[in-house]
Protein backbone atom coordinates (compact mmCIF):
# COMPACT_ATOMS: atom_id res chain seq x y z
CA UNK A 1 0.00 0.00 0.00
CA UNK A 2 1.64 3.47 -1.04
CA UNK A 3 1.59 5.57 2.20
CA UNK A 4 1.64 9.06 0.16
CA UNK A 5 -0.85 10.96 -1.65
CA UNK A 6 -0.09 10.99 -5.52
CA UNK A 7 2.23 13.83 -6.65
CA UNK A 8 0.09 16.19 -8.48
CA UNK A 9 2.03 18.88 -10.64
CA UNK A 10 1.49 22.30 -12.00
CA UNK A 11 3.15 23.45 -14.86
CA UNK A 12 2.70 27.39 -14.09
CA UNK A 13 2.60 29.53 -17.70
CA UNK A 14 1.86 33.03 -16.19
CA UNK A 15 2.92 35.23 -18.16
CA UNK A 16 5.98 33.22 -20.16
CA UNK A 17 3.54 33.01 -23.33
CA UNK A 18 4.63 36.79 -24.02
CA UNK A 19 1.05 38.14 -24.49
CA UNK A 20 0.32 35.44 -27.00
CA UNK A 21 -2.40 33.21 -27.62
CA UNK A 22 -1.16 31.06 -29.60
CA UNK A 23 1.69 30.71 -27.84
CA UNK A 24 -0.19 30.07 -24.99
CA UNK A 25 -2.31 27.42 -26.65
CA UNK A 26 1.14 25.46 -27.51
CA UNK A 27 2.44 25.94 -23.78
CA UNK A 28 -0.63 23.67 -23.32
CA UNK A 29 -0.73 21.24 -25.84
CA UNK A 30 3.19 20.32 -24.80
CA UNK A 31 2.33 20.20 -20.99
CA UNK A 32 -0.36 18.16 -21.79
CA UNK A 33 1.07 15.67 -24.71
CA UNK A 34 5.13 16.01 -24.07
CA UNK A 35 5.23 16.95 -19.84
CA UNK A 36 2.74 15.20 -19.23
CA UNK A 37 1.64 17.72 -16.14
CA UNK A 38 -1.75 17.51 -14.89
CA UNK A 39 -2.81 21.05 -14.49
CA UNK A 40 -1.58 24.61 -16.26
CA UNK A 41 -2.03 28.12 -14.78
CA UNK A 42 -2.19 31.35 -16.16
CA UNK A 43 -2.05 34.57 -13.88
CA UNK A 44 -4.81 37.42 -14.60
CA UNK A 45 -4.44 41.21 -12.74
CA UNK A 46 -6.35 44.05 -13.12
CA UNK A 47 -3.30 46.51 -13.36
CA UNK A 48 -5.25 49.71 -13.23
CA UNK A 49 -6.52 48.31 -9.77
CA UNK A 50 -3.64 46.64 -8.76
CA UNK A 51 -1.00 49.62 -9.18
CA UNK A 52 -0.89 52.98 -8.47
CA UNK A 53 -0.70 55.63 -10.45
CA UNK A 54 2.96 56.69 -10.29
CA UNK A 55 3.81 52.44 -10.69
CA UNK A 56 1.26 52.32 -13.56
CA UNK A 57 3.37 55.06 -15.05
CA UNK A 58 7.07 54.32 -14.04
CA UNK A 59 9.25 52.62 -15.72
CA UNK A 60 9.98 49.16 -15.61
CA UNK A 61 13.25 48.24 -13.53
CA UNK A 62 14.25 45.83 -16.21
CA UNK A 63 13.90 47.63 -19.38
CA UNK A 64 15.95 44.52 -21.25
CA UNK A 65 12.36 42.79 -20.35
CA UNK A 66 10.19 45.28 -21.01
CA UNK A 67 7.24 44.87 -23.65
CA UNK A 68 6.63 48.43 -23.28
CA UNK A 69 7.46 52.17 -21.96
CA UNK A 70 6.20 52.25 -18.85
CA UNK A 71 5.59 49.49 -15.93
CA UNK A 72 1.90 49.47 -16.69
CA UNK A 73 1.93 49.49 -20.83
CA UNK A 74 4.25 45.96 -20.34
CA UNK A 75 1.72 44.41 -17.56
CA UNK A 76 -0.84 45.81 -19.92
CA UNK A 77 0.98 43.92 -22.87
CA UNK A 78 0.88 40.42 -21.16
CA UNK A 79 -1.97 40.46 -19.95
CA UNK A 80 -5.08 38.78 -21.30
CA UNK A 81 -9.03 39.27 -21.66
CA UNK A 82 -11.35 37.29 -19.53
CA UNK A 83 -12.96 36.07 -23.10
CA UNK A 84 -9.11 35.19 -24.15
CA UNK A 85 -9.20 33.19 -20.48
CA UNK A 86 -12.22 31.19 -21.89
CA UNK A 87 -10.91 30.38 -25.10
CA UNK A 88 -7.74 28.76 -22.97
CA UNK A 89 -9.58 26.69 -20.71
CA UNK A 90 -12.17 25.70 -23.24
CA UNK A 91 -8.83 24.64 -24.76
CA UNK A 92 -7.34 23.08 -22.11
CA UNK A 93 -10.66 21.11 -21.90
CA UNK A 94 -9.91 19.73 -25.22
CA UNK A 95 -6.64 19.01 -24.61
CA UNK A 96 -8.01 16.72 -21.22
CA UNK A 97 -5.63 19.11 -18.77
CA UNK A 98 -6.65 21.57 -16.07
CA UNK A 99 -6.95 25.25 -16.29
CA UNK A 100 -6.16 27.55 -13.81
CA UNK A 101 -5.18 30.87 -12.73
CA UNK A 102 -3.46 33.40 -9.77
CA UNK A 103 -5.64 36.31 -9.36
CA UNK A 104 -4.11 39.70 -7.77
CA UNK A 105 -6.98 41.97 -7.14
CA UNK A 106 -11.00 41.71 -6.29
CA UNK A 107 -11.79 42.02 -10.02
CA UNK A 108 -9.66 39.48 -11.65
CA UNK A 109 -11.17 36.92 -8.61
CA UNK A 110 -14.75 38.31 -10.04
CA UNK A 111 -13.91 37.25 -13.72
CA UNK A 112 -12.16 33.88 -13.88
CA UNK A 113 -14.94 33.00 -10.82
CA UNK A 114 -17.40 33.50 -13.72
CA UNK A 115 -15.15 30.68 -15.56
CA UNK A 116 -15.61 28.16 -12.66
CA UNK A 117 -12.36 26.77 -12.79
CA UNK A 118 -11.30 23.57 -10.82
CA UNK A 119 -9.19 25.76 -8.41
CA UNK A 120 -7.89 29.52 -8.32
CA UNK A 121 -4.97 30.64 -6.98
CA UNK A 122 -3.78 33.00 -4.87
CA UNK A 123 -0.05 34.68 -5.32
CA UNK A 124 2.06 34.86 -2.27
CA UNK A 125 1.76 39.05 -3.08
CA UNK A 126 -2.21 38.90 -2.18
CA UNK A 127 -2.58 36.68 0.34
CA UNK A 128 -3.33 39.70 2.71
CA UNK A 129 -5.59 41.03 0.26
CA UNK A 130 -8.39 39.63 2.56
CA UNK A 131 -11.22 41.39 0.81
CA UNK A 132 -10.22 39.13 -2.32
CA UNK A 133 -9.97 36.51 -0.28
CA UNK A 134 -13.29 36.54 1.91
CA UNK A 135 -15.21 37.44 -1.33
CA UNK A 136 -13.80 33.36 -2.83
CA UNK A 137 -14.75 32.11 0.59
CA UNK A 138 -18.05 33.09 -0.41
CA UNK A 139 -18.82 32.86 -3.75
CA UNK A 140 -16.14 30.67 -5.53
CA UNK A 141 -17.02 26.55 -4.76
CA UNK A 142 -13.58 25.76 -5.89
CA UNK A 143 -10.22 24.52 -3.85
CA UNK A 144 -8.43 28.04 -3.45
CA UNK A 145 -4.69 27.57 -3.64
CA UNK A 146 -2.41 29.88 -1.65
CA UNK A 147 1.31 30.19 -1.79
CA UNK A 148 2.92 31.75 1.52
CA UNK A 149 6.16 33.46 0.20
CA UNK A 150 7.01 36.80 1.93
CA UNK A 151 4.24 35.69 4.72
CA UNK A 152 5.34 35.58 8.41
CA UNK A 153 4.59 32.22 10.49
CA UNK A 154 1.60 33.77 12.16
CA UNK A 155 0.32 35.12 8.97
CA UNK A 156 0.24 32.10 7.75
CA UNK A 157 -1.59 30.96 11.02
CA UNK A 158 -4.03 33.51 10.42
CA UNK A 159 -4.81 32.67 6.95
CA UNK A 160 -5.91 28.90 8.16
CA UNK A 161 -8.20 30.43 10.48
CA UNK A 162 -9.55 32.97 8.20
CA UNK A 163 -10.85 29.66 6.03
CA UNK A 164 -11.20 27.60 9.00
CA UNK A 165 -14.17 30.72 10.46
CA UNK A 166 -15.27 30.69 6.50
CA UNK A 167 -15.54 27.07 6.75
CA UNK A 168 -13.16 27.05 3.51
CA UNK A 169 -10.29 25.40 5.20
CA UNK A 170 -10.74 21.74 3.64
CA UNK A 171 -11.04 23.31 -0.03
CA UNK A 172 -7.23 25.18 0.75
CA UNK A 173 -3.86 24.10 -0.23
CA UNK A 174 -1.45 26.47 1.22
CA UNK A 175 1.67 26.19 -0.76
CA UNK A 176 5.66 26.49 1.05
CA UNK A 177 7.32 29.04 -1.03
CA UNK A 178 10.44 31.59 -0.87
CA UNK A 179 9.57 34.79 -3.60
CA UNK A 180 12.94 35.07 -5.60
CA UNK A 181 13.64 34.45 -9.46
CA UNK A 182 15.86 32.04 -8.95
CA UNK A 183 15.74 31.06 -5.45
CA UNK A 184 19.52 29.71 -4.39
CA UNK A 185 18.77 26.47 -3.09
CA UNK A 186 20.40 27.32 0.98
CA UNK A 187 17.10 29.65 0.54
CA UNK A 188 14.44 27.08 -0.38
CA UNK A 189 13.88 25.84 3.33
CA UNK A 190 12.01 23.01 2.67
CA UNK A 191 11.93 21.61 6.38
CA UNK A 192 9.27 24.45 6.35
CA UNK A 193 7.26 21.72 4.82
CA UNK A 194 7.58 19.36 7.65
CA UNK A 195 6.53 22.61 9.79
CA UNK A 196 3.48 23.41 8.03
CA UNK A 197 2.31 19.56 7.60
CA UNK A 198 2.66 18.82 11.43
CA UNK A 199 0.66 22.25 11.85
CA UNK A 200 -1.99 22.52 9.12
CA UNK A 201 -1.90 18.42 7.29
CA UNK A 202 -5.28 17.67 9.43
CA UNK A 203 -6.78 21.67 8.83
CA UNK A 204 -6.20 22.04 5.17
CA UNK A 205 -6.40 19.89 1.76
CA UNK A 206 -3.09 19.50 0.63
CA UNK A 207 0.00 20.67 1.24
CA UNK A 208 2.17 22.46 -1.50
CA UNK A 209 5.12 23.61 -2.95
CA UNK A 210 5.95 26.27 -5.45
CA UNK A 211 9.70 26.15 -6.30
CA UNK A 212 11.58 28.90 -8.28
CA UNK A 213 15.17 27.59 -7.81
CA UNK A 214 17.02 25.80 -10.56
CA UNK A 215 16.78 22.05 -11.63
CA UNK A 216 14.43 19.48 -10.29
CA UNK A 217 16.08 17.36 -7.36
CA UNK A 218 14.33 19.64 -4.75
CA UNK A 219 10.78 19.04 -5.92
CA UNK A 220 11.53 15.71 -5.39
CA UNK A 221 12.91 15.73 -1.94
CA UNK A 222 9.43 18.54 -1.13
CA UNK A 223 7.05 15.54 -2.57
CA UNK A 224 8.89 13.16 -0.08
CA UNK A 225 8.44 16.13 2.71
CA UNK A 226 4.68 15.60 2.28
CA UNK A 227 4.15 18.67 -0.38
CA UNK A 228 2.16 16.41 -2.98
CA UNK A 229 0.99 19.33 -4.93
CA UNK A 230 4.57 20.79 -6.90
CA UNK A 231 3.90 23.88 -9.00
CA UNK A 232 6.91 24.89 -11.16
CA UNK A 233 7.12 28.45 -13.25
CA UNK A 234 6.98 27.13 -17.28
CA UNK A 235 8.04 27.95 -20.60
CA UNK A 236 9.07 26.79 -24.24
CA UNK A 237 12.37 28.59 -24.06
CA UNK A 238 14.11 30.13 -20.97
CA UNK A 239 16.20 32.77 -23.39
CA UNK A 240 13.06 34.63 -23.78
CA UNK A 241 12.87 38.25 -22.97
CA UNK A 242 11.24 38.39 -19.26
CA UNK A 243 12.00 38.19 -15.62
CA UNK A 244 10.55 34.32 -15.58
CA UNK A 245 12.11 32.42 -17.81
CA UNK A 246 15.35 32.29 -15.90
CA UNK A 247 13.42 30.60 -13.56
CA UNK A 248 11.29 28.35 -15.44
CA UNK A 249 11.25 24.65 -16.71
CA UNK A 250 11.53 23.96 -20.16
CA UNK A 251 9.29 21.15 -21.71
CA UNK A 252 12.47 18.80 -21.31
CA UNK A 253 12.68 19.66 -17.38
CA UNK A 254 8.92 19.76 -16.79
CA UNK A 255 8.51 15.97 -18.18
CA UNK A 256 11.84 14.62 -15.81
CA UNK A 257 9.84 16.62 -13.13
CA UNK A 258 6.83 14.62 -13.77
CA UNK A 259 8.39 11.68 -14.44
CA UNK A 260 10.52 11.59 -11.23
CA UNK A 261 7.99 12.31 -9.10
CA UNK A 262 5.46 9.41 -10.63
CA UNK A 263 9.00 6.79 -10.33
CA UNK A 264 9.20 8.27 -6.54
CA UNK A 265 5.20 7.81 -5.92
CA UNK A 266 5.21 4.27 -6.65
CA UNK A 267 8.38 3.73 -4.82
CA UNK A 268 7.62 5.09 -1.39
CA UNK A 269 5.64 1.93 -0.18
CA UNK A 270 6.11 -0.74 2.39
CA UNK A 271 7.35 -4.59 1.42
CA UNK A 272 3.50 -6.56 1.32
CA UNK A 273 6.08 -9.52 2.63
CA UNK A 274 9.17 -10.43 3.49
CA UNK A 275 9.82 -11.87 -0.01
CA UNK A 276 8.52 -10.35 -2.95
CA UNK A 277 7.96 -12.23 -5.56
CA UNK A 278 10.32 -10.46 -7.67
CA UNK A 279 12.80 -11.62 -4.86
CA UNK A 280 11.79 -15.25 -4.74
CA UNK A 281 13.96 -16.39 -7.75
CA UNK A 282 17.28 -14.38 -6.46
CA UNK A 283 16.74 -15.94 -2.70
CA UNK A 284 16.13 -19.34 -4.67
CA UNK A 285 19.83 -18.45 -6.92
CA UNK A 286 21.73 -16.23 -4.38
CA UNK A 287 20.85 -17.54 -0.51
CA UNK A 288 23.93 -18.36 1.40
CA UNK A 289 22.71 -22.24 2.55
CA UNK A 290 25.52 -24.25 4.40
CA UNK A 291 24.97 -27.18 2.85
Amino acid sequence: MNLYKEPYVIAEIGCNHKGDINIAKELIKVAKIFCKVDAVKFQKRNNKELLTESQYNAPHPNPVNAYGDTYGEHREFLEFTVEQHQELKEFCEEMEITYSTSVWDLTSAKEIESLQPKFIKIPSACNNHFEMLAWLCENYVGEIHISTGMTTKDEIGVLVDFFTDKGRNKDLVIYNCTSGYPVPFEDVCLLEITRMKQLYEDRVKHIGFSGHHLGIAVDVAAFTLGANVVERHYTLDRTWKGTDHAASLEPSGMRKLKRDLSAVYKSLTLKEKDILDIEEVQREKLKFRKD
